[in-house]
């Protein structure tokens, strides 16, 4: 078994390079504490579960593996939590020569100034220009070992933010969940899998918005042969709505791309959803006479009521770093995500002017 493969298997002496994480001193008088014990005893009880229903061997290697390697990869991107990331997919054919390449790793270099980290499969070509552009300080890697092709890249191998994992599907959970961005510069079936992927979870609402950046070399024509085929086979028969294409944006060259998701998040902060509503986390505390021209613009989206003005509810205090933060609330339909992308666009838009310039 090669060295790489090892190191994919964690163990106790690797985890000791992660940075250190503080913890809480819990007792049974911290709510948290509570729920997370209650979690890890499900757990458990589902583990016993599998035995009495006499799971195969096959199926149990699975679920064991899959609960490994996601358990460590959340202990590796604990501490980071709170800081910007984005992941940039693309193909690990993608030469040095390839002016792709050289624009990806303008585009790592340029979000790392910003202050992000920049997440990559940890491979060649596109992810190892976004890696060598961010610099390894700013790189993290969620590496999938294959017989052939990838491998970690030299900027990211024997760092402590790399993840080797076996199974794409976790790979990819960590790709969307972890992450506050996408770029996606181009690739093969892999690279269009997960834009499609990410697409779907954010159109469904299964992941929370974000800015999805597509971006090529304008001369290749990449994005916007992908673009037509959107608009014709899907957008043009009704497969998708409208409003499904202000989930991404296709840019060709890397101040657009950089300026898409640092706008997104100029006023915008985040969302969570609170006894059933949507709350939007915002930086900037909007007028009454705005929040009703959202209304007038928007009001479709609310099952029932209207956008108002907010407080941070009780239930948020386990983000104690965002309850002073100023908060819209809507008893949104879940359905109309793009639309209520395009309301995220105008309160940035209007609300960050001069901020977001």
């Amino acid at each position: 078994m090669s060295q790489q493969h090892k190191r994919s298997q964690p163990d106790e002496s690797e985890e000791s390079v992660l940075p250190d994480v503080e913890e809480s001193f819990e007792t049974e008088d911290d709510p948290e504490a509570v729920a997370r014990q209650r979690l890890v005893d499900e757990i458990k009880s589902t583990a016993d579960k599998l035995h009495r229903d006499k799971a195969t061997l096959g199926d149990l290697k699975i679920l064991s593996r899959a609960l490994r390697e996601l358990r460590y990869a959340f202990k590796v991107f604990k501490p980071f939590r709170r800081n910007r990331k984005i992941t940039v997919f693309g193909s690990a054919r993608t030469r040095p020569d390839d002016l792709n390449y050289q624009m990806t790793v303008e585009y790592g270099r340029r979000m790392a100034e910003e202050g992000w980290y920049v997440v990559t499969g940890a491979g060649g070509g596109i992810m190892e220009a976004a890696h060598v552009g961010a610099g390894v300080d700013q790189s993290m890697g969620v590496n999938i070992m294959l017989p052939f092709e990838q491998s970690a890249n030299h900027v990211i191998e024997g760092d402590p933010k790399l993840v080797n994992l076996k199974y794409f599907f976790t790979r990819k959970l960590l790709f969307v969940k972890e992450v506050h961005g996408i770029a996606i510069f181009p690739g093969g079936f892999g690279t269009l899998d997960e834009c499609f992927e990410v697409l779907t979870l954010v159109q469904t609402g299964k992941r929370d918005l974000m800015p999805i950046v597509l971006v090529s070399d304008p001369s290749d024509q990449y994005w916007t042969i992908w673009q037509n085929y959107v608009h014709k086979e899907l957008l043009d028969t009704g497969l998708i709505s409208p409003a499904d294409t202000s989930l991404y944006r296709v840019c060709q060259n890397i101040d657009d791309a950089v300026e898409e998701v640092m706008r997104f998040y100029c006023v915008y902060h985040s969302m969570r959803y609170v006894k059933g509503d949507l709350v939007l986390r915002l930086q900037v505390e909007p007028s009454d006479e705005f929040v009703e021209e959202l209304n007038q613009e928007f009001g479709e989206l609310c099952e029932t009521g209207k956008i108002e003005k907010t407080e941070a509810d009780p239930v948020e205090a386990n983000d104690p770093h965002l309850l002073h933060l100023p908060r819209l609330r809507l008893n949104f339909n879940r359905r109309e995500i793009g639309r209520l992308r395009q309301m995220v666009d105008l309160i940035n838009d209007r609300l960050g002017m001069e901020d977001c310039d």
